[in-house]
């Protein structure tokens, strides 16, 4: 796993880390199945690597990498069937590979073959192997722009190698990060891909775009939703912890009831309290319907089981916390098998958090900020400045807050086509999504029932009937621009 998530201030960067949590965004987590070629029927993939250039956008640097990225092609039409693309997230590929069952739930019914492309800087596709985050220098090509054209890239050198694949139609299919970038790819690349499932995908979260405060609005709507006195106890456990952490007495009192595995300092209070928010964001972003092992093992409706524990926001400071307790314990001990918590192990600690963070301190700069009443978090304005100079000082650079939009074109995409926009009700990234139509070609999906893109994981019985039926939407748009590629010829 790369180097921890670096959090300069807790709600400045709770947002952007948990995007991370991502995903399918954006991560490998705790008991994730790593299929390998004939590992399952299902999940039956080979492992491949492509020699890709560096920088695609300047001519003094030609040194190349291998991206590695993985094909199932076990129900392709070799006869120009259509390629379904993953557009990889912030960590190893084969993670996003195995989560994203509705790829593989489909491509028998389409004939398609699956391609899953890591995203550089992530997994084994490092542009300067070990060295790569070693010096800013060997950074300066870790954009979301390189990264689109490494897809694009590669997608042309396949369907010239890969007889039958010539005249395939190729489909961009991603989930948070990755949908951004599925979106962003059809946007940028419409001669490479004829359409894009952009699921979870948070491309209006920057600038004044969004308001800063919806993220956390709705992970407050979530919980106020599951159990009555559930919001309460979790806003009134802040001015708890506060008031039990001045004395010695009190942080062994803190250790001692979250079971952690190391004392907590009077230092470490701050990323207390930014380890235990993000277990509920976490918590809001995989509120599946069924057990699921997404980020951590967990229940069915998680949120549901956590606030059966929190349902009495009048106790004490020290009842409130040992009931705060057995909630996060439900998350990170579901199965019974931590002996201990360590707050350093953070709610998406599989995905890559080193490049992540690295990112949001480049280009994917995405406000947030919490008030204590319209949410269940402390009072945390976005202060960029602040953002900026954390950046600063562990990077060695500054963000460009701005540059996203003036790329991807912020709200001003009504002149694209071909992009379907799925988002969950329960899903906090929805607040950044377009959760509405903009044409009769850009296409916004809303499934009230869901979780972070829960539409883009495996069908299973507990689906609620919204999901079902936008995966059927989903299918039908799919279809739909197969058909057209197939009229119009596809530029190559």
């Amino acid at each position: 796993m790369a180097a921890e998530l670096k959090l300069p201030i807790a709600a400045v960067t709770m947002a952007t880390a948990a995007l991370a949590a991502l995903a399918l965004g954006s991560h490998p987590h705790h008991g994730t199945l790593r299929a390998q070629p004939g590992h399952t029927a299902r999940f039956d993939y080979k492992t491949r690597y492509f020699e890709q250039k560096v920088d695609h956008f300047g001519f003094a640097e030609d040194s190349t990498f291998k991206q590695r990225y993985l094909i199932g092609d076990r129900y392709w039409n070799q006869d120009g069937g259509p390629i379904l693309f993953y557009t990889g997230n912030e960590g190893d590929i084969t993670w996003f590979c195995n989560n994203t069952g509705f790829m593989w739930d489909v491509s028998k019914e389409l004939g398609a073959m699956l391609v899953f492309a890591e995203h550089r800087y992530y997994g084994e596709s490092m542009p300067f192997g070990k060295k790569s985050f070693s010096n800013p220098k060997y950074l300066n090509y870790f954009t979301s722009e390189q990264a689109l054209a490494d897809f694009a890239v590669l997608i042309r050198s396949l369907k010239q190698t890969i007889p039958g694949a010539q005249n395939s139609p190729v489909i961009a299919i991603g989930g948070s990060y990755g949908g951004m970038l599925a979106a962003w790819f059809r946007m940028k690349y419409p001669n490479i891909v004829v359409g894009a499932l952009a699921a979870s995908a948070p491309i209006w979260q920057f600038e004044d775009l969004t308001p800063c405060g919806v993220f956390y609005t709705i992970v407050t709507n979530d919980f106020l939703k599951s159990g009555k006195g559930c919001v309460e106890s979790i806003r009134n456990s802040w001015d708890a912890i506060n008031n039990l952490s001045s004395r010695a007495e009190d942080l062994t009192f803190l250790s001692r009831t979250f079971n952690l595995c190391s004392p907590l300092q009077a230092s470490d209070v701050a990323s207390f309290k930014s380890w235990l928010s993000e277990t509920w964001v976490s918590l809001a972003m995989v509120d599946y319907p069924y057990k699921a092992n997404f980020l951590q093992p967990l229940p069915a409706w998680p949120i549901e089981v956590v606030c059966t524990f929190l349902q009495d926001p009048s106790l004490s400071a020290e009842a409130l916390l040992k009931n705060i307790f057995q909630a996060v314990n439900i998350y990170y001990n579901y199965t019974g098998n931590a002996e201990c918590l360590n707050i350093s192990q953070t709610a998406t600690s599989n995905l890559d958090d080193q490049g992540w963070y690295y990112q949001t301190c480049t280009e994917m700069v995405m406000p947030s900020c919490t008030d204590g009443v319209n949410d269940m978090f402390e009072s945390v304005p976005w202060d960029f400045q602040v953002f900026s100079d954390n950046c600063k000082k562990d990077w060695g650079l500054r963000p460009r807050p701005d540059w996203i939009t003036t790329v991807y074109g912020g709200k001003n995409i009504s002149s694209h086509s071909n992009i379907v926009f799925s988002n969950g009700g329960l899903d906090p990234w929805a607040g950044g999504g377009v959760t509405k139509s903009i044409s009769d070609t850009l296409i916004a999906i809303s499934i009230p029932e869901g979780a972070h893109h829960l539409d883009l994981r495996s069908s299973n019985a507990k689906d609620p009937s919204s999901v079902r039926k936008a995966r059927a939407l989903e299918v039908k748009y799919i279809k739909k621009w197969i058909e057209e590629a197939k009229i119009e010829p596809v530029i190559r």
